[in-house]
């Protein structure tokens, strides 16, 4: 066995290697002595097949299982063994390679090309800056969250006088010249709202209206399409679009949604019982709450600047392009050249950040433990719980939902791969000099803008 690996230049390489028949000979015995042991051949009992049968029938095929799996481990051994800092996998070289021949070669020789990443090291300091935004709440943010709970807290309340947000409840019949079509439609609990009806006169008719009242008007005229109309007097659509006459309708609930009060009930609805119990400290909560929110926006926005400013440092990065281009397309059936080529320089900026962020993790020394992904699963976990308004949640309930969370092998890698997104940048912010600069939502929004 004989490994050579030359340089071509400092991004590619080839490395060749010469296997003899001694290399190879006693496993092909071992394995068509094995043969022999198992194989079942018309004429001869199970063991008893000569030799000679045997490797005709087998040796041939045996000894070029045995090559190949003689060249994956060697060609493997030598990479890891010389610490070949290698991208993507070893090809067979197109123009060196000879011609393979089990039948009449005993000895043969493999050409492979290798593609080599960059040799670079990274080095941040003080004098390479980056801008940290940092977004300000504003007290319009807290009003309107404010808002948002006591809307989401709020009650409904039976009331006796309609309001155009009311929903109403009651008999509808309908009508023939002024009178009621006792053949006609006839719903006991029917519900509207005002709101929805489109037409402002046919709205007026039940604003102000009070509890018994009945109410004369037209379905046609008062919505805008039979869909409406269909969902109101149960009937098909079809059937809705030949409603013409007035209906009859009995107001015999009205119900209002009530946004909550601010008060200590409010309070312990949201964050737990006790834990705010004043106005003040509850607006005081929200804005800690929205800080908290604003800072991954602000983490994200620092990344992203971060990573451009360190990759313009090693923007004279050569790469095996070729070989990488013959790579991505041997191990992708279904991409085209054209959209190889399209896609290329992405590809490019991604695995140059890959080894600079290796190289970060390495001279950083950063260590990913298993409470790091749990912690970041159950911050994902609250943020999630916080789109709906629950802020309040118990540790072991977030803990329960995290650890689920990461029993999907999908989410638990991509938790992983934040985790460690996320040490490197905070490894580049004790680095490097931050400009701290305050915006506004609507200043940091912007910056997102095509």
């Amino acid at each position: 066995m004989n490994i050579v690996r030359k340089d071509i230049d400092q991004n590619n390489a080839i490395v060749t290697l010469r296997i003899e028949k001694a290399d190879y000979a006693e496993k092909v015995e071992k394995n068509l002595r094995d043969y022999r042991k198992k194989a079942n051949i018309p004429g001869f009992r199970k063991g008893m097949v000569p030799v000679s049968l045997i490797n005709k029938m087998y040796g041939k095929a045996v000894m070029a299982e045995e090559i190949n799996k003689i060249v994956s481990e060697e060609l493997y051994n030598f990479v890891r063994e010389n610490k070949v800092n290698m991208l993507g996998e070893p090809l067979p070289n197109l123009t060196e390679q000879k011609e393979i021949d089990f039948n009449t070669q005993e000895d043969f020789e493999f050409v492979f090309d290798l593609g080599l990443a960059p040799e670079f090291e990274v080095e941040l300091s003080k004098k390479d800056k980056v801008v940290s935004y940092s977004i300000a709440v504003s007290e319009e943010m807290i009003d309107n969250q404010v808002k948002s709970y006591t809307a989401r807290y709020g009650k409904y309340i039976q009331e006796d006088i309609v309001e155009e947000k009311d929903m109403l409840k009651g008999e509808i019949l309908e009508m023939e010249n002024g009178k009621v079509n006792e053949s006609g439609i006839k719903l006991i609990d029917a519900v509207l709202t005002p709101a929805y009806m489109k037409d402002d006169a046919q709205k007026a008719l039940f604003l102000g209206a009070a509890k018994g009242t009945i109410i004369t008007f037209n379905p046609q005229k008062a919505y805008e399409n039979e869909t409406e109309i269909s969902s109101l007097l149960k009937i098909s659509k079809d059937e809705a679009k030949l409603i013409n006459s007035d209906f009859q309708f009995k107001i015999e609930g009205i119900t209002r949604y009530h946004e909550s009060e601010i008060d200590q009930e409010f309070f312990d609805k949201i964050y737990g019982e006790g834990v705010v119990t004043s106005e003040a400290e509850f607006r005081t909560k929200i804005k800690e709450n929205i800080q908290e929110s604003l800072s991954g926006d602000s983490d994200y926005k620092f990344g992203v600047d971060a990573r451009e400013m360190i990759l313009a440092k090693f923007s004279d990065l050569t790469f095996p392009d070729a070989f990488l281009k013959r790579w991505v397309l041997a191990s992708n059936e279904n991409l085209t050249a054209e959209t190889l080529e399209a896609d290329y320089p992405k590809m490019i900026a991604d695995l140059k950040w890959q080894l600079i962020k290796d190289k970060l993790i390495k001279s950083s020394d950063l260590k990913i433990e298993a409470i790091d992904i749990e912690e970041y699963s159950k911050k994902i976990t609250k943020a999630q719980f916080a789109q709906y308004g629950m802020v309040g949640m118990d540790d072991e309930m977030i803990s329960n939902y995290a650890k689920d969370m990461l029993k999907k092998e999908e989410t638990y890698k991509g938790i992983v791969e934040k985790v460690v997104e996320n040490k490197v940048f905070d490894a580049v912010k004790s680095t490097v000099k931050l400009n701290i600069k305050e915006v506004s939502i609507e200043e940091f929004n912007k910056m997102f803008e095509a």
